[in-house]
């Protein structure tokens, strides 16, 4: 019985999935910036775009990780400011 009434919690409603949807749209440069010619777009396209903006974002990390590494094995600094300068930008 208890687990029923926490599968109960977890669900939401139309509005809930609406308003979060909204709130994805507006931080997706794609479909927040109006080259679209139209306001609304399907949950559906919302989602994939997401998808694949985050896909993006962490390819950019991956790549931006990779340059600061090569940057650091260039310098001549000691391991214990590596250290630091890593876990400064693991933050």
């Amino acid at each position: 019985m208890s687990s029923r009434g926490s599968r109960a919690s977890n669900k939401i409603t139309d509005d809930e999935l609406d308003a979060l949807v909204l709130k994805l749209r507006t931080l997706l440069p794609q479909l927040n910036n109006g080259r679209h010619g139209r306001v609304s777009s399907s949950t559906a396209k919302v989602l994939k775009e997401t998808c694949s903006y985050i896909r993006r974002l962490q390819k950019e990390v991956d790549d931006l990780s990779e340059r600061v590494a090569q940057c650091l094995d260039s310098m001549d600094i000691s391991s214990s400011d590596v250290e630091i300068l890593t876990n400064l930008l693991q933050q």
